[in-house]
């Protein structure tokens, strides 16, 4: 007999609003933090795709505007920081201070993917 196996889908896509900030240090990078609910989650589900410095790939998805990117964890804030270039910003016109809906797709992983089609 034939045992059936069950594969739960895994959530591949994120959608939040955040506040757009700048980086008070050198360079001036912007960022929108990821809500702590939803950083909380994406390790239970990525964290086999995760790179050095708690780095996770990303595809990033704001106005009509869709980018590659990585997010980041910060220990500060117990929460992932989204970068948002400036092309970006431009691009959709945004201002620091604004909220912003963002949705974030990652690709299922390719070590991962392996592992359950074996």
């Amino acid at each position: 007999m034939q045992k059936e196996i069950k594969i739960q889908p895994l959530e591949m896509k994120y959608s939040f609003s955040g506040e757009l900030w700048k980086y008070k240090g050198p360079g001036g990078w912007c960022f929108i933090t990821i809500p702590p609910a939803l950083s909380k989650k994406i390790p239970g589900i990525h964290s086999v795709s995760e790179e050095g410095w708690g780095r996770l790939k990303t595809l990033a998805i704001v106005g009509n505007s869709t980018w590659k990117t990585s997010i980041w964890f910060d220990t500060k804030c117990d929460s992932y920081l989204l970068p948002v270039k400036s092309l970006i910003r431009k691009k959709e016109k945004l201002e620091i201070g604004a909220v912003i809906s963002v949705e974030l797709e990652f690709e299922l992983d390719k070590w991962l993917l392996n592992s359950i089609l074996r």
